[in-house]
C-alpha cells in the first residue's frame, strides 16, 4: 500500500455525506484536502475542523467555470492535485409519466456534466505530470436499471461509459476509477418531489443502507494502491439489498 500523507485530494459533493466521509479520514492520514461544493456554510464550517491542511472552493459543478476555478485554486494553494473525485450527484427520481423535465435536465447537469467539466479541467494538469488519479462516482443504478429511475439511472450509466472510455485513453500514465455504491445514509434523495416514489420510499425505511465510512474506507483503498496498480471499478451494496 502506498501512503496517503501528503497526497493532495480534490472532492466535489465534500459538504456531506461520501464525501465529507472521505475528506474526513484522509485528513486523519495526513492528505491535503480540497473541499467543493455548493453549501458554503458547510464547507466553512468543515474546513475550520479538518485544520490547515483543507481548503474549500465554492463549487457548482454544472458550471465549467465553477470546476475550472476548483482545479486552478488547489493547484494554487497545494501545487498540484493527485486524486480528482468528481462525487457530485443528485437523485429527484421520477416516474417517466410524471413529466419532470426540469430535474431531468438538472440530473444530466450535475451528474454527467459534473463529471466531464472534472475531467476536463483536471487532466492537463494530470497529463503534464504524467501521473495522476481520476474517480467519479456512478451507482448500482449504472449496472442495473428499475423503475422510477430512469433518468437518474442513465446518467449513471453514462458516468460508467465516460469512466472507461477515459481509463483506455489514459491508461498509461493516468489511474481512473468508477465507484458504484448501493444504498447508504446519504441524504442523496432529500430533493424529490415526485409523490409516487415519496409513496414508494416511504414503505422502504427499513432498508438496507451502509454507513458512509464504508464507502470511504473503500475510496481510500483504492487511492492507496502503488502506483503501479490500478482498481477500476469498485461495487459496494449494504447486506441484503439484491439490487
Amino acid at each position: 500500500m502506498e501512503s496517503i500523507k501528503d497526497k493532495v485530494v480534490v472532492i466535489t459533493g465534500a459538504s456531506s455525506g461520501m464525501g465529507a466521509a472521505t475528506a474526513r479520514k484522509l485528513i486523519a492520514l495526513g492528505a491535503k484536502v480540497v473541499l467543493a461544493a455548493r453549501r458554503e456554510d458547510q464547507l466553512k464550517t468543515m474546513v475550520s475542523q479538518l485544520g490547515d491542511n483543507a481548503m474549500y472552493v465554492t463549487t457548482d459543478v454544472s458550471k465549467r467555470t465553477d470546476v475550472d476555478n476548483l482545479i486552478k485554486q488547489a493547484i494554487a494553494r497545494f501545487g498540484h492535485i493527485d486524486v480528482l473525485w468528481n462525487n457530485a450527484g443528485i437523485m429527484p427520481i421520477s416516474f417517466f409519466e410524471e413529466g419532470l423535465v426540469e430535474e431531468w435536465d438538472r440530473m444530466i447537469d450535475i451528474n454527467i456534466k459534473g463529471v466531464l467539466y472534472g475531467i476536463n479541467a483536471v487532466l492537463p494538469h494530470m497529463l503534464q505530470r504524467g501521473q495522476g488519479h481520476i474517480l467519479a462516482t456512478s451507482s448500482v443504478g449504472g449496472i442495473k436499471t428499475s423503475p422510477g429511475i430512469g433518468v437518474y439511472s442513465g446518467t449513471k450509466f453514462a458516468v460508467k461509459a465516460i469512466m472507461e472510455t477515459l481509463r483506455e485513453e489514459v491508461a498509461q500514465t493516468i489511474k481512473v476509477t468508477t465507484v458504484f455504491p448501493g444504498a447508504t445514509q446519504s441524504e442523496l434523495g432529500h430533493d424529490i418531489t415526485s409523490p409516487k416514489i415519496k409513496a414508494l420510499y416511504g414503505n422502504l425505511k427499513n432498508m438496507p443502507k451502509m454507513d458512509e465510512d464504508a464507502i470511504a474506507d473503500a475510496v481510500i483503498y483504492v487511492i492507496s494502491q502503488p502506483g503501479n496498480v490500478t482498481i477500476n471499478d469498485v461495487v459496494l451494496r449494504p447486506l441484503g439489498q439484491t439490487r
